[in-house]
C-alpha cells in the first residue's frame, strides 16, 4: 500500500513538472481573455470562477461575447457547447487510456480539465493513464489560467493593444512545447503532426470546411487523422501493458 501511494505521489510530482509551463502560458494568455470578460461586465471574482470552472479559452470567449451582448442564457448554453465540442471527442480519447477498474470519480475529475494542452501530455505518456498525472497538471495550469483571468479584468485597458496581442502569442508557444518531443522521437508522430498542418491550412480554404467554425474543423481533422494513424500505424497492445509495468502504479486505489 505505502508502495501504491509513494508510486502515485511520484507520478502527481511528473504532472506538476509537465503542468507547469501550461500554467505560466495560462497565466499570460488569460489575461486577453480577462479583458473580455470585463467587457462583458463582469468582475474578478466572477472572471476567476468563470475560467476556473470553464477552463476553455474559445469556449469563454464565445460565451463573454454573449453575455456582452445582453444574450439569454439558453444561447449562451449553445455557443458554449458548440464552442467547446471537441473536447468532449477529447475525453473519449484520454478514457481509452484508463485501465479496467479505474473508478468513476478519478474519470469524472480528470474529464473536468480537459484542455488542448493537458490532453497533448497526457496522451504523449505511454502506458495507462494514472489519473494523479492530470491532477498534478491541473494542481497549477486550473489556478494559473483562472487567475490570469481575474487579473486580466483588472488590468482591463491599461495595457496597450499592441502588448495584449504579443501576449497571445504565448498559446502557440505552449502547443509547439507539446507536440515537438513526441515528434522528435517518433516519425509517426512527426508525419501526423505534419499532416495535421497540411489538412488544416487545406480545411481552412475548402467550399464547405471553411465555412465551419474552427472548432467543427478541428473535430473533423482530429477524427479523420486519428483514423489514419489507428489504421496505419496500430500501438502494439503488448508493448503498452510492458510500458504500464515500467511505470508502476494503477491509478484507481485512494
Amino acid at each position: 500500500m505505502h508502495t501504491l501511494l509513494k508510486s502515485n505521489r511520484q507520478v502527481f510530482l511528473e504532472g506538476v513538472h509537465d503542468g507547469t509551463p501550461i500554467a505560466l502560458g495560462y497565466f499570460v494568455v488569460s489575461f486577453t481573455l480577462g479583458i473580455a470578460a470585463r467587457n462583458a461586465g463582469l468582475d474578478p471574482l466572477q472572471g476567476f470562477l468563470a475560467s476556473f470552472f470553464n477552463n476553455a479559452s474559445a469556449g469563454e470567449y464565445a460565451g463573454f461575447t454573449v453575455i456582452a451582448a445582453d444574450a439569454p442564457y439558453l444561447e449562451i448554453v449553445l455557443i458554449t457547447l458548440v464552442a467547446n465540442a471537441r473536447y468532449m471527442l477529447m475525453s473519449c480519447v484520454v478514457s481509452q487510456k484508463f485501465r479496467p477498474g479505474t473508478s468513476i470519480w478519478h474519470r469524472i475529475f480528470v474529464g473536468f480539465d480537459i484542455t488542448d494542452e493537458i490532453f497533448g501530455i497526457t496522451i504523449a505518456r505511454h502506458g495507462s493513464l494514472n489519473p494523479y498525472y492530470n491532477y498534478g497538471a491541473m494542481a497549477l495550469a486550473l489556478p494559473g489560467w483562472s487567475l490570469g483571468t481575474a487579473l486580466g479584468v483588472v488590468a482591463g485597458n491599461i495595457l496597450p493593444g499592441s502588448v495584449v496581442s504579443a501576449l497571445s502569442v504565448a498559446l502557440y508557444g505552449m502547443f509547439l512545447w507539446v507536440i515537438i518531443p513526441p515528434a522528435r522521437t517518433n516519425r509517426v508522430v512527426a508525419g501526423l503532426v505534419l499532416l495535421s498542418f497540411a489538412l488544416s491550412l487545406a480545411a481552412s480554404l475548402a467550399p464547405v470546411l471553411s465555412s465551419c467554425s474552427s472548432g467543427t474543423r478541428t473535430i473533423i481533422l482530429t477524427v479523420v487523422i486519428a483514423a489514419l494513424g489507428a489504421i496505419f500505424f496500430p500501438i502494439d497492445d503488448q508493448t503498452d501493458s510492458i510500458e504500464d509495468e515500467e511505470e508502476g502504479g494503477d491509478g484507481h486505489a485512494a
